[in-house]
């Protein structure tokens, strides 16, 4: 019969605890085993729902998933145990772990239909990804509270552009910007989304559509974004959390494995479902739908932060 050893053995609570037990055990008494299985039930149930609501939400808007992930984090990590002060860093350092595989899936249905400019991606993504690892790092100075604002403030800002009809439909140039104007804006594109745990579609699809690209083409090249930004972010959030205090079990840093590959199961699966319904709305259905749902998720982030 095994016995916990080390630091623990020498409590003289659980001391006590563990020669009761090993009495009644001796005197040949049945002690029921109490697991908390049932109660990580509803845990693993929301975020299998958060992850489809995400795949669906990233193949729909070609967001990655990010702004669905996050607020529901937010509101799990703490029942898995999470520090006050770590838990939106895990939130968002775990969103961008479940961003790779939502954007991969998304990008390739999107290509499927012909909706993805790779000459964008790949002229876009050295800065993109520099931006990431800078933004990563510059997480890790700023606290939970701030940044949780800094996500809710930025994503009712980001609802104006599709809310607004003057802004809606302004087209500010026929092109997407070449030299140090793309080096400026894809780097602010990485240093944001790793700041907001996000795959940064929202920002490109608002660059691209200001620069006279269809929504359907913004959409489904944004989707390309998240990979390029979730990489190099996620691996950014592990490195910078390592040693931190209130981590819940299974992180590596700032990245929470059991909640990623939880989220990451239906996120894949409902990629695929939102291009399809994507692809089915009228541009201006999608800008309105979208426009709505960053208003609901950044009142929420400020009122729960």
């Amino acid at each position: 019969m095994g016995w916990v050893q080390g630091d623990y053995a020498e409590i003289p609570q659980f001391a006590a605890s563990r020669q009761m037990l090993l009495d009644l055990w001796m005197a040949g008494v049945k002690i029921p085993v109490v697991t908390e299985t049932v109660s990580y039930l509803p845990l693993l149930a929301a975020l299998l729902a958060a992850g489809a609501a995400a795949g669906f939400a990233g193949g729909l808007f070609g967001i990655g998933g990010g702004f669905v992930v996050v607020p529901a984090l937010i509101l799990i990590l703490p029942l898995l145990g999470t520090g006050a002060e770590q838990m939106t860093h895990v939130a968002v350092g775990t969103s961008l772990a479940t961003i790779i595989f939502t954007s991969i899936r998304a990008v390739r249905s999107h290509a499927a239909r012909s909706s993805v400019d790779f000459g964008v991606l790949k002229g876009w993504a050295p800065w993109v990804a520099i931006g990431t690892i800078f933004g990563a790092f510059v997480a890790d100075l700023v606290s939970g509270t701030t940044l949780a604002t800094i996500f809710g403030v930025g994503v009712l800002l980001f609802a104006l552009h599709f809310l607004t009809p003057s802004m809606r439909d302004r087209v500010v140039a026929q092109n997407m910007p070449g030299g140090a104007a793309r080096i400026g804006l894809a780097g602010g594109l990485g240093l944001l989304s790793a700041l907001l745990g996000i795959g940064g579609g929202t920002i490109a699809t608002m660059v691209m559509t200001l620069c006279g690209t269809p929504i359907h083409r913004a959409i489904g090249t944004a989707s390309g974004m998240g990979a390029i930004i979730a990489i190099p972010g996620a691996i950014g959030f592990a490195i910078i959390g390592l040693g931190e205090p209130g981590l819940p079990w299974g992180s590596i840093g700032y990245v929470n494995i059991p909640a990623a590959a939880a989220v990451i199961v239906t996120s894949v699966l409902f990629a695929p479902l939102g291009v399809a319904t994507a692809h089915k709305l009228s541009p201006a259905l999608l800008r309105t739908v979208f426009g709505i749902y960053l208003v609901v998720v950044g009142v929420t982030m400020i009122a729960n932060r």
